[in-house]
């Protein structure tokens, strides 16, 4: 009977595993995704998150908040590094939301560094700035793209900076007829 637990046990393992990859947002798998959203530092994560630390050029000497505090956690900032654990054991369950507010809204992906995060055990996991679709995301515009989350400045519209009568793209004739 112990071989078949322990067999049982390994495919639990596996199928969790599995699941985790298959349906986590980040690319290549990650257990860690971040994005950016004005000073909001974001997380997607398909495990729970025992710490983490990260550097930074000066801008998030204010960071706290988020759901790393709501949890528990305890979060120091300095000039140069932001490191939040909990004392008494939390985690930031896995899934999504702000981690930590940076306090400001002047960091970017080049100038948050070498982030470290570990699971309740102590376990690295791995991490990815989150791949966002860019487009026009002007819904009145002749290029809207429904699926882009932030705006590249590339929408157009009718008549504006063109010629063109139509979201089709054809153009006014000599007497102004499309």
């Amino acid at each position: 009977m112990n071989i078949l637990n322990r067999n049982l046990s390994m495919a639990g393992i596996v199928i969790l595993s599995l699941f985790s990859f298959i349906f986590s947002n980040c690319p290549n798998g990650e257990d860690v995704c971040l994005s950016l959203d004005g000073s909001s530092l974001n997380y997607d994560s398909s495990l729970d998150m025992g710490g983490f630390q990260f550097g930074h050029d000066g801008c998030a000497t204010g960071a706290s908040g988020g759901d790393a505090a709501a949890n528990g956690f305890t979060i120091s900032a300095s000039g140069s590094t932001v490191l939040a654990f909990s004392f008494s054991g939390s985690v930031v369950p896995a899934g999504s939301g702000t981690l930590v507010d940076l306090g400001s809204a002047d960091c970017t992906e080049s100038t948050l560094t070498d982030f470290v995060f570990s699971d309740p055990a102590g376990l690295s996991m791995s991490y990815a700035w989150s791949e966002i679709a860019s487009g026009c995301t002007d819904e009145t515009a002749c290029n809207y793209d429904s699926d882009a989350v932030e705006d590249d400045g590339s929408c157009w519209y009718v008549g504006v900076d063109n010629d063109y009568c139509d979201c089709e793209m054809n153009a006014n004739d000599c007497l102004g007829e499309c």
